[in-house]
Parts: C-alpha cells; sequence; structure tokens
C-alpha cells in the first residue's frame, strides 16, 4: 500500500452563502402555505414530509460548510479518514468557472449506492497535472450537473 501523496489539498464542503432574515421568512411561509395546502387535501403525510424537509433545509442553509481534507495517492482518493479506491470509480470530468477566480471542481462518478457523486473543489491545486494523474487511473467521461445540484444552487444552500 502506498503511503505517498501525490496531491494534499484542503477544501469546504460548498461556498456558505449567509442567508439574510428574509430568506427563512420566505422558507416558512412557503412551508406553512404547502402544509396546510395537504392538510386540507386530507394528505396528512404530505404535510408531514413538507415539515420535515424545511426543517432539515433551515438547519442546512444556516450550517457552515465543514473543511475536509484530500488526498490523491496511487491507491486512491482519501476524503478525511475514508479511502476511495479507483476500483470503485467509474469516471472523472474536471469543471472550470467562467470566473477565474473560482477553483474547478473535480467531478468523480462511482459505483457505490451511498456516495455516487463527489464534487471537489481544487483550491491551490495544478488541474491539468491531477487530470493527467487521473488519466492513468479512470476514465474520463462526461459529466452534468444533476436536478440536485442545480436545486442547491438555486436554493443557496
Amino acid at each position: 500500500m502506498s503511503h505517498r501523496h501525490i496531491f494534499e489539498w484542503e477544501g469546504k464542503e460548498h461556498e456558505f452563502d449567509d442567508k439574510p432574515a428574509e430568506w427563512y421568512w420566505a422558507l416558512g411561509v412557503v412551508s406553512v402555505a404547502s402544509i396546510i395546502a395537504s392538510i386540507l387535501f386530507g394528505n396528512y403525510l404530505l404535510a408531514v414530509v413538507l415539515l420535515t424537509a424545511a426543517f432539515a433545509i433551515g438547519l442546512q442553509a444556516a450550517k457552515e460548510p465543514g473543511v475536509h481534507q484530500f488526498k490523491l495517492s496511487e491507491d486512491g482518493l482519501m476524503i478525511d479518514h475514508r479511502l476511495y479506491k479507483f476500483s470503485i470509480m467509474h469516471s472523472f470530468s474536471m469543471f472550470e468557472h467562467i470566473d477565474p477566480k473560482q477553483a474547478p471542481i473535480l467531478s468523480i462518478k462511482t459505483n457505490s449506492i451511498l456516495a455516487p457523486h463527489f464534487l471537489i473543489p481544487l483550491e491551490g491545486i495544478n488541474a491539468d497535472a491531477m487530470y493527467a494523474f487521473l488519466f492513468a487511473y479512470i476514465d474520463e467521461g462526461e459529466h452534468e450537473e444533476t436536478l440536485i445540484d442545480r436545486a442547491v444552487d438555486f436554493l443557496r444552500l
């Protein structure tokens, strides 16, 4: 087992966007209206699901993102203390932003049910060198933003 890390960096889970009070008020108004409508239509289970979802979205929106340690070696990708071997990785892609101030993002699709897609910020990393390294171990694939990614961007979570 190789212990030499080719690339090592830190990155946040996501960019934190401090929400104004109006954002939380809008979440509350839309949630309460939806819950009342579902109760009026007799769909009590949907009301419980909406209440739980609104609570979870509110908590996620207020939470500061965690900082993770990433290490890429010949064994695979280590995120904090968990190693993801190249054998479970299906493909990778690099997303680069129009704004040069934003770091590129490494997208990796895996065969794992619990972690099928990683989006990893490449702060302070030579993206071209990492591309060349990964290309030797994983196929490059065409990755697009998922519906969940778009919803998270839209809700500014």
